[in-house]
């Protein structure tokens, strides 16, 4: 077996959900929990205690400890890039979770450091790799000739009911078009890798049912600098039992992808199919790998020293991460406007 990697978590609302998928999972073999770090010294003793490991309310007494090698960190994104200055300048690697930041020049900065330091940063949402069904997508591309990009429809739904609790989520200029910032992120940055790069954005939102201050319901058009355009429509107002499928209908000069269109048959496995010059369908596929992953192995590949992406892929990865949030940047100053918004 190969030697684990020790890793500690930072962050426990959310880092606890992820501590468990590494332990029921075959990742378990891959990382060894050594220590985890929360605010909220109670909660950290718990998980702590529950795990029979060290337990940390402060991240710089976390990061002065040698044994550890890579932290998951799984705070909140307002100012998530110093604290990931922070880590790759103590030596340790890490894995995070979308969305990244909500300031695209600190997250430059930081992954421009992460390059200077051969530092490792992934992150579920753009992944490193290519998910399986994104790998289907633009390989039906090239070998349909599918041509360019013309225009996208995305949708991800769930069922919420949520109160007001005074996180982040509360707020809008944190949480900027709640539903897209919190679900659609998955689908802005498929459409990214799919469409090229964005130009403008426009938003429109609702309160339906939620309690919170921010939007239960949202819609959001891009437009992107080689004429395609895309429409994102998340929400948390959809009571149907389709709770979190990502579906797109990608139209090209020659042809259509579609992924998770219709009825749901199994939340586990993403149905495709892709319609090429005169109107059958030439191919289907399923896949169990979708976009938004935690690709544990690539990460844990990479901390030990494999060139996971190569010098292309990791370039195109981290100008991905980028304009991701380039395009929320943009969310948030549309949001309260209705108006076309270029980005920055």
């Amino acid at each position: 077996m190969a030697e684990k990697i020790r890793i500690a978590f930072v962050g426990l609302r959310f880092g606890r959900s992820m501590i468990n998928q590494i332990r029921e999972s075959a990742n378990a073999e891959l990382f060894d929990i050594v220590a985890v770090c929360d605010l909220d010294c109670a909660r950290a003793q718990e998980v702590a205690a529950e795990l029979g490991v060290r337990a940390y309310d402060e991240i710089d007494m976390l990061l002065e400890c040698s044994d550890i090698e890579a932290i998951g960190l799984f705070t909140g994104p307002v100012g998530r890039a110093e604290l990931i200055h922070k880590i790759i300048r103590s030596g340790k690697d890490v894995m995070t979770t979308k969305p990244f930041e909500l300031d695209a020049y600190a997250a430059r900065e930081v992954l421009n450091e992460a390059e200077r330091l051969c530092r490792v940063i992934h992150m579920n949402s753009p992944s490193p790799l290519l998910s399986e069904d994104m790998r289907i997508i633009e390989d039906w591309r090239a070998k349909y000739d599918l041509g360019r990009p013309v225009a996208c429809r995305s949708e991800c739904w769930a069922n919420y009911r949520e109160a007001a609790n005074g996180s982040w989520y509360d707020d809008p200029d944190f949480c900027p078009a709640a539903p897209i910032y919190r679900l659609g992120i998955y689908l802005i940055n498929d459409l990214l890798l799919l469409m090229g790069e964005p130009q403008s954005v426009s938003v429109m939102q609702s309160r339906l049912f939620t309690g919170r201050p921010t939007s239960d319901n949202a819609q959001m058009g891009i437009l992107f600098k080689n004429g395609a355009i895309a429409n994102v429509f998340s929400s948390f107002c959809v009571n149907d039992g389709q709770q979190y499928r990502n579906s797109l209908i990608v139209n090209y000069e020659n042809g259509t992808i579609y992924r998770n269109v219709g009825v749901m048959k199994d939340a586990e496995i993403n149905d495709l199919a892709v319609i090429a010059q005169g109107g059958a369908v030439r191919e289907t596929a399923e896949s169990k790998e979708h976009s938004g992953i935690y690709q544990w192995d690539a990460f844990y590949r990479a901390v030990c020293g494999e060139d996971v992406c190569g010098a292309v892929r990791r370039e195109a990865y981290h100008n991905q991460v980028v304009d991701g949030i380039r395009v929320v940047e943009a969310m948030r100053r549309a949001q309260g406007t209705g108006e076309m918004v270029c980005l920055a």
